[in-house]
């Protein structure tokens, strides 16, 4: 195995695919390519329509930061394995899938910030397994599968 991608948002979810991805990367002497994906929402672009202008470095820079946190929350840089970080604009699955062109695993958690709690998959974790070019793996949210279970 040469390339695990893996979609980080910030969200638990992200953070235990994370820990998945660096996990399986060191047992099988692959990279990790960590890739958090950003938009502008569209309700900005409403509350700009007076002319104010959008400052796109700022939602760039909390995408970086979220991802940022993860890999010091994961322990990444300690880890042994090597690590690359992508940050890009566009909607998350289409970015994720496309950074996974050519990679052995993508990994996803199951849920992220989006969407309505309770749902068994986030619309990003759907997307990838559909449109992946490669195997996906979905990482259940532990304290929601653990809540769950009591």
């Amino acid at each position: 195995m040469g390339v695990v991608v893996v979609g980080v948002d910030g969200s638990k979810g992200s953070i235990e695919a994370l820990r998945f991805a660096i996990g399986e990367a060191r047992l099988h002497g692959a990279q990790v390519k960590a890739v958090s994906a950003w938009l502008i929402p569209p309700i900005a672009y409403e509350a700009t329509w007076g002319g104010m202008s959008i400052d796109r470095d700022v939602y760039s820079k909390a995408a970086q930061d979220a991802l940022t946190r993860c890999l010091e929350e994961t322990g990444a840089a300690g880890s042994g394995v090597e690590l690359t970080t992508v940050v890009r604009e566009g909607q998350a699955a289409e970015v994720i899938c496309e950074e996974a062109n050519g990679a052995d695993l993508l990994v996803v958690g199951s849920r992220g910030f989006g969407g309505f709690r309770g749902l068994l998959l986030g619309s990003v974790s759907q997307q990838c397994a559909h449109r992946a070019p490669c195997p996906v793996v979905i990482v259940p949210d532990r304290a929601t599968e653990s809540h769950k279970a009591s």
